[in-house]
């Protein structure tokens, strides 16, 4: 039998150009370990760090297409464990580390750079585009500082499922090809109690045009008057110029022929950047995704979601919800997100410094919020079936729909899918008759009087600010006065009144208050809807049209937190099928889930709602134990 150096591996004839590496300056030191890196872009690998046994727990199809590769091909290589792990060098491959700073929680933090990924190169072909590809978990690199540089299998599945989640959304995202682990293992704290495990190393294949991010051109800047620090290059304005024509060059052509004054083409490209993150960030809060660490590092030049660390999607609808157990002071909430983009778009052009035209800059920044809104409000106008006509009170609609949600713990995923429900208005109908079944199914999903205490106690036990309004009403009654109109403040005096309404009501009052919220709502929702139609409008086109749109972008499934850990669990002991099944789902996720796995692999919905699943405090409710994923 041939050894599986002689078989013939189709990974061994991708073919790499690796141009970013020929564009760019390359620290070429053969300094082992962690260290500083002045005057460079990427650090060369020297030497690859093997796994033990590798082994494939999952590929994407469509990931690996991007590559010109099928999952057949990359499983029967002898050798793709191996290749795709950073194990051994994959032909026409130059491993590399990247060189990146960034503000992390506001903070500049000098280099930090690629610690745990190992940039293999550049894959391009006429037929299916230029593609970087890297290895995420091969071990330690120049910016790996006290790290090791490894990955282990629980975050990596959390990587692998939800960069492909996303992509099958249509949200702009890095990709992930293949997921590998092996009987490597590292000793980690998962829980941050003290208590160490071994886990065994794991390692994911990621794809993307480019992993350049704001952090890259961060390296250029000066001392920064808080931290003290400043970037390995700084001062470095040449290559500085280098990366921004790189960047221009390779991936906004468009841009770069069009302006011949220099300064134009940079503003046009900040713009651009500005565009693509203003429309990320909608589309990330429009299915309840919350990052979790959106430093300036984490932030793409493409607008792509990038680097997967704690994030999260929303179970029941809160504003303040917060995806990373570190942020206590909810700096990266979901309602900050947009304001967090805007403040790392503003670093991104202070470290373009003399690239751009500072008022100019500042101008751009202040299309941001506006533009966000403007994609937000667009989208939401689709998640609501509104698709003819465009009103100025379309906004307040859609705020309304969130503080009910909010105040009646609706599941954000589920609510929206199940307002495709609702019927349309006919003249004489009576609004609680009609919308009664959907107000029902809404109802059922929303959370308990004992949830709803719990969360609200929760969430003021840990709101410092509002801890901080309490004693200051206490205190001085006349700065309290002096304060007590501003947005925030008001803010947390709804969230005060809240409480101290679910301790002073019981559950059936509750039940009733939230369905009367309900059925106002939406009836305000179908006096909007009976305006998309005029007199010569065919409005069984016009309803048709509503529940096409509504399905096709309210997805039924979602990463939710509790099939993430689900998986890991599986996979811990050895299934690797669970991550094969759910990545299934997760690929077509406007589906109904029976139609994936039919009705033996999820049993019979009893329920009418059971399709739906709904979520929360990280497993399903008692009726929605016979579906397999949503």
């Amino acid at each position: 039998m041939e050894s599986a150096e002689r078989l013939p591996s189709v990974l061994g004839r991708l073919p790499f150009k690796n141009t970013v590496l020929k564009k760019l300056p390359i620290d070429d030191s053969e300094q082992p370990g962690s260290r500083m890196v002045p005057e460079a872009c990427f650090s060369r690998i020297r030497a690859l760090q093997p796994l033990v046994r590798p082994v494939f727990v999952a590929l994407s199809q469509t990931a690996l297409s991007l590559l010109g590769l099928s999952a057949q091909e990359v499983l029967s290589d002898p050798l793709g464990p191996e290749y795709l792990s950073g194990s051994r060098l994959l032909p026409g491959s130059e491993p590399a580390a990247h060189c990146y700073s960034g503000h992390q929680f506001g903070l500049f933090a000098a280099q930090l750079g690629d610690g745990a990924v190992m940039y293999l190169g550049e894959v391009e072909s006429c037929a299916h585009g230029r593609w970087e590809i890297q290895v995420k978990g091969a071990g330690v690199t120049p910016y790996s500082r006290d790290g090791d540089g490894r990955k282990v299998l629980r975050s990596s599945i959390r990587e692998f499922l939800c960069s492909e989640a996303m992509a099958a959304l249509g949200i702009p995202s890095t990709r992930a090809a293949s997921l590998v682990t092996s009987d490597l293992y590292v000793s980690r704290d998962p829980l941050n109690n003290g208590q160490r495990i071994l886990e065994r190393c794991s390692v994911v294949l990621r794809v993307a045009p480019t992993f350049i991010r704001f952090g890259s051109f961060e390296i250029f800047l000066g001392r920064d008057e808080f931290s003290g620090l400043q970037g390995p290059s700084a001062g470095r304005d040449d290559i500085r110029a280098q990366l921004l024509d790189y960047i221009g060059d390779t991936f906004y052509p468009q841009i770069q022929q069009a302006h011949s004054i220099r300064k134009d083409r940079n503003l046009a490209f900040f713009r651009e950047v500005m565009t693509r993150t203003a429309r990320l960030v909608a589309q990330w809060q429009c299915v309840g995704f919350c990052h979790g660490v959106l430093n300036t590092d984490n932030m793409s030049i493409l607008g792509l979601t990038l680097d997967y660390g704690p994030f999260g999607f929303m179970e029941r609808f809160d504003p303040d919800f917060v995806s990373n157990a570190s942020d206590k002071k909810r700096r990266y909430s979901y309602q900050a997100q947009p304001s967090v983009c805007r403040w790392n778009l503003a670093c991104l052009a202070e470290a373009l410094g003399s690239e751009l035209d500072p008022a100019e800059a500042g101008a751009v920044l202040d299309e941001f919020m506006p533009m966000y809104e403007a994609f937000y409000l667009s989208i939401m106008r689709k998640k609501l079936g509104l698709v003819r006509i465009e009103e100025a009170e379309d906004r307040e609609l859609v705020s309304d729909l969130l503080r009910v949600m909010h105040n009646t713990g609706a599941d954000f995923t589920n609510t929206f899918r199940l307002l495709s429900r609702v019927p349309w208005p006919e003249e004489g109908d009576s609004e609680r008759a009609t919308v009664g079944s959907v107000v029902d199914l809404i109802l059922e999903q929303c959370a308990s009087i004992e949830e709803l205490k719990q969360f609200g106690s929760q969430s003021y036990q840990d709101n410092i600010e509002l801890a901080m309004i309490l004693s200051l009403a206490q205190t001085s009654p006349l700065m309290f006065g002096m304060v007590a109109d501003s947005p925030g403040m008001t803010q947390q005096l709804e969230l005060l009144g809240r409480l101290k309404e679910l301790v002073e009501t019981n559950q059936d009052d509750l039940k009733r208050k939230q369905r009367d919220d309900w059925i106002y709502w939406i009836g305000q929702y179908r006096r909007r809807l009976g305006r998309e139609c005029d007199s010569t409008s065919d409005l069984p086109v016009i309803i048709k049209e509503r529940l096409k749109v509504m399905n096709g972008i309210n997805p039924r499934v979602v990463l939710r937190n509790y099939i993430a850990q689900n998986v890991i669990q599986a996979a811990e002991k050895g299934d690797f099928s669970e991550i094969v099944r759910v990545l299934k789902v997760l690929e077509k996720p406007y589906s109904d889930p029976e139609t994936l796995f039919g009705r033996d692999g999820c049993g019979e919905m009893e329920h009418s709602g059971a399709e739906l699943d709904v979520a929360y405090d990280g497993k399903p409710p008692a009726w929605a134990q016979t579906v397999c994923v949503t």
